[in-house]
């Protein structure tokens, strides 16, 4: 058993989706609805996948775009209600956590880390994901990308994430699958762990994490790692 006492006092931010919860199945399957409504044919899950991870509307502006079907600027509004009308009754009706997460976050919490979600995803649909799949009681903070000056990449976001969870960012740990995670990571000058089974329009491994893992039960000793080489 490895010395987890690096861990205590520590914060690990997580991202949300294509993280901690798989959570294609719901998002796709809202966005085909609007795209059922709209007449348009929808779109096989492999290839929206990657689209996820930029927030609901950029999830919309791609979708009908890889469908032929641009969004004009002025329908976005009502189209994105619409999205988060149904997507808000559906969020966890197939979205389940990955492999091992709670397992993880269990020995984690209970080493004594701080645990946040830094996600662009708006806050009022991260927090019931997280109540439904029973995972909130593990978080310090809960940060969609609706309350940071700017959401990931920028670094104002895992910032928030990470003072508003009781935590340091000279002490932090940044987890996640996908470009919004690294750019958010390397602005804050935070260790990046990357997860190889998200939804990232670019390979993983080209994102450049300081450790990259294939499933959660990785995750702790990757902690320990990057806090030991940059102790308190």
């Amino acid at each position: 058993m490895p010395d987890l006492t690096p861990l205590a006092g520590a914060t690990i931010a997580f991202d949300l989706d294509g993280t901690l919860v798989d959570s294609a199945h719901d998002l796709i399957g809202a966005l085909n609805v609007l795209l059922e409504q709209e007449g348009i044919a929808p779109l096989p899950l492999a290839e929206a996948r990657p689209f996820i991870g930029h927030g609901a509307k950029w999830l919309l502006e791609r979708g009908f775009t890889a469908q032929g079907h641009p969004v004009p600027d002025e329908q976005m509004p009502q189209l994105f209600d619409r999205f988060l009308a149904y997507y808000s009754e559906h969020c966890a009706d197939l979205t389940r956590p990955f492999p091992g997460v709670v397992e993880c976050l269990t020995e984690l919490k209970g080493a004594g880390a701080k645990l946040s979600v830094c996600t662009n995803k708006i806050t009022s649909l991260s927090v019931p994901i997280l109540q439904r799949l029973n995972l909130v009681k593990f978080f310090d903070s809960v940060i969609g990308g609706d309350l940071p000056p700017k959401p990931k990449p920028d670094a104002s976001h895992l910032a928030m994430a990470v003072a508003t969870a009781g935590g340091r960012i000279d002490r932090a740990v940044m987890v996640g699958d996908a470009a919004t995670d690294a750019g958010a990571a390397r602005a804050a000058g935070v260790p990046l762990v990357l997860v190889s089974f998200g939804y990232t329009e670019t390979p993983v491994a080209e994102l450049g994490p300081d450790i990259l893992i294939d499933h959660f039960d990785e995750l702790t000793e990757a902690c320990l790692r990057l806090l030991t080489a940059c102790p308190a």
